[in-house]
């Protein structure tokens, strides 16, 4: 998968969760502080990502993921 489609599909995944507009969110958005994330909204991150690209994530490693970018890095390592 292109890293185009996972970037496009991880926005999909924290504007739903967060309630956002996809289109609004910056490619290198801090989860906490540019879109207001809490540590429950994290969470739900984690499971959005796994369920749209139907991976398992490592939690741990995947709530050290702070920003939009680093989650297209990480999800990609999974793909």
């Amino acid at each position: 998968m292109e890293r185009s489609e996972i970037q496009k599909r991880v926005k999909e995944v924290v504007g739903n969760v967060l309630e956002l507009d996809s289109s609004d969110i910056a490619d290198d958005a801090n989860f906490i502080f540019d879109l207001g994330a809490d540590s429950m909204q994290s969470l739900e991150l984690v499971a959005g990502f796994e369920e749209e690209f139907d991976i398992e994530l490592d939690e741990d490693k995947a709530l050290e993921v702070q920003n939009l970018e680093d989650a297209v890095d990480f999800i990609a390592g999974y793909l």
